[in-house]
């Protein structure tokens, strides 16, 4: 087990070397490409499972925060 995480470690290294060597325009380029979408599934997966949590809590959400209406 210990093997494993000493050659994913190697690995990282390897890649944090590699990327830190590239210029600044392919560094952009890759966050562009890689980053983003990854960021943006995981805020979508975090968002549905949230809704989930909710749902199963009896909350509902509101149709629009702006549509809202105001007590009183």
């Amino acid at each position: 087990m210990l093997e494993v995480l000493f050659g994913v470690l190697q690995w990282w290294d390897g890649v944090e070397l590699w990327l830190t060597q590239l210029g600044l325009v392919p560094q952009v380029a890759l966050v562009m490409l890689v980053v983003l979408p990854a960021c943006w599934w995981a805020a979508r997966v975090l968002d549905r499972a949230a809704g989930v949590v909710f749902e199963r809590l009896g909350h509902c959400y509101a149709v629009d925060a702006e549509d809202a209406q105001e007590p009183g």
